[in-house]
This record gives structure tokens, C-alpha cells and sequence, in this order.
């Protein structure tokens, strides 16, 4: 008989800016799902990506959840610190021929119609720099979300052999994600859906590394207008520190949840979880907000 793990979910923000209102149905959604399930939420801080961070975001969004009320267990895990455990699994996928490097530039990528066709993979004098590449064996192109039910992604792109490394360096999203996941135990990625395609990336790196998946749940977007979330870098207005109780509000109406009575953040937080309600959240990709929202 299987045994259901204890549930153990994440909030994992870059830190490009603050958070903003779609930032906090993520983080919101994320914390209810996982305290409704009397299980642990963590907090990770997406710190890989030097040219696109900011100075003195990563305090600000810890600032910023606990004025919220957003309280995580244990110590926020920084990616910054886990740089050697990454390159140490590129190295054995590497040894193993399970990657290999890739010096095609993005206009050779279009040439091929838009996915890489692995050229690079087949060459009788391997590169030894570059980009380096998954050996992509065992693709998933397919699995369940538990809002929206069974998604599908196009075969050709669960296929590619995708960058798990980048050219200038750094780590790519994708292998420091599944990496951390399985590292820390999550048990459910609940987060926007606009990573709805890149969950199939990373079920497949789970099967790859002979890891077990976490589940999915993908929450509608916030978006300004059709096809625009609301993001960093299209200037969304961070949240309001100092008067969190209308913010948390919105967001609950916006997830479909029932609104608290107006009173201190831990106490209200404690009220939605109680009546956290998964079935009432909205089962749509985007909701566009109305204009001053």
C-alpha cells in the first residue's frame, strides 16, 4: 500500500522587483493550498539570474510575506547557495552522455522552424563550450493539473533537446527548478500558468533523473490585458506594505475564495485557510482585471 507523503508545497520568486498583486495570488494560493492541507510551505528565492536581479529585492519580498502574514517554515532556501550541487549533476550527465553542448545560435534555431533539432547531438567532433543540452529520452508531453485536468503540450516541443545550462553560464531555469524540488521534498508546485508548458520540461527532467514528479496546480494569471500579465518587467505596482488586509482581500476574490473579515493578517489568513476552497477557484488561464484594480 502506498503511503501519501506529507504535503510540503513552495512559493519560489525571483528577485527582479517586489512583489506585485500577481505575484501575491501565487504566493496566497500556494500558502492556503498547503496550510489546508496541514502541510509545510516554503519559501525559495530564485537567485540565478544575476543581470536580471535587483539590489535588495530578495530582503524586500521576505519583508514583504511576512507583512502579509505569509509566514514559511524552516530557513528560505537561496539558489544562489546550491551552484556547486548544479554543476556537480551537469558534470555526471555530461560523463554519462546524458547532455551535451550545443553552439547553435538562436537565428540557426529559427532556420530549423522554431525548435532545435539536435544537430548537435549527432556530431563526429563533440563541442567542448557552449550551451549544454538534455539528451531528451524519455519526453513527456502530457500530465494532470489538479485545477485544470489533463494537459497537453505539443510533441515536437516535448521533445527538443532543451538548455539545461546556458552559453553565457549561468544555470538554466529548468535544471536548478527540478533540482531544488526534489531537494526539498515539494510534494505540489502550485504556481501561475504561464509555466503550464514549462511543467512538462520538468516532468520530463524528474524521469529523467529518476525522481518522482511533484503534483501540479496552475492558478489563472492576472493580467492587464489579454496575453499580459502582470509582471516586473511591464512595471506592475508593488503591493502595499502598510495596508495588506484589501490586498489579501482582492486576491481571495480573485481565487474565488470567500472574503475575511477585516482584522490582523494572521487572523485573516487563519480564517481563508479554514474555508480555503479548491473546487471555487477560477479553471481559466487569464483573468483580465478590470481598469484601477
Amino acid at each position: 500500500m502506498q503511503i501519501d507523503k506529507p504535503y510540503v508545497g513552495r512559493f519560489a520568486p525571483s528577485p527582479s522587483g517586489p512583489l506585485h498583486f500577481g505575484s501575491l495570488i501565487a504566493a496566497l494560493g500556494s500558502y492556503l493550498r498547503a496550510r489546508a492541507e496541514q502541510g509545510q510551505w516554503l519559501v525559495r528565492i530564485e537567485d540565478i539570474d544575476p543581470p536580471r536581479e535587483v539590489a535588495g529585492a530578495s530582503d524586500l519580498i521576505l519583508k514583504t510575506l511576512e507583512a502579509y502574514g505569509l509566514h514559511w517554515d524552516g530557513a528560505a532556501l537561496y539558489q544562489s547557495s546550491r551552484l556547486d550541487e548544479y554543476q556537480a549533476r551537469l558534470n555526471s550527465l555530461l560523463t554519462e552522455d546524458k547532455a551535451y553542448y550545443c553552439q547553435c545560435t538562436r537565428k540557426q534555431i529559427q532556420a530549423m522552424g522554431g525548435t532545435y533539432d539536435g544537430r548537435c547531438a549527432t556530431r563526429t567532433a563533440k563541442h567542448t563550450a557552449g550551451a549544454i543540452r538534455i539528451r531528451n529520452t524519455l519526453a513527456i508531453d502530457h500530465f494532470d493539473d489538479e485545477l485544470l485536468g489533463p494537459i497537453q503540450v505539443e510533441p515536437e516541443f516535448a521533445a527538443e533537446d532543451f538548455i539545461i545550462k546556458r552559453r553565457d553560464g549561468l544555470y538554466a531555469y529548468q535544471l536548478a527548478v527540478v533540482m531544488d524540488d526534489a531537494f526539498q521534498g515539494i510534494t505540489e508546485v502550485v504556481r501561475g500558468a504561464d509555466l503550464l508548458t514549462s511543467s512538462a520540461r520538468q516532468a520530463t527532467l524528474f524521469n529523467l533523473f529518476g525522481d518522482n514528479a511533484p503534483k501540479w496546480l496552475h492558478l489563472p494569471l492576472a493580467c492587464a490585458e489579454p496575453g499580459m500579465k502582470l509582471s516586473k518587467q511591464n512595471h506592475a505596482p508593488a503591493i502595499d506594505l502598510n495596508a495588506p488586509q484589501a490586498s489579501i482581500n482582492a486576491a481571495l476574490a480573485f481565487l474565488g475564495q470567500a472574503p475575511c473579515e477585516p482584522d490582523s493578517v494572521e487572523t485573516m489568513l487563519a480564517q481563508a485557510v479554514s474555508q480555503f476552497d479548491l473546487s471555487r477557484i477560477p479553471r481559466q488561464q487569464e483573468i483580465i482585471l478590470a481598469p484601477g484594480a
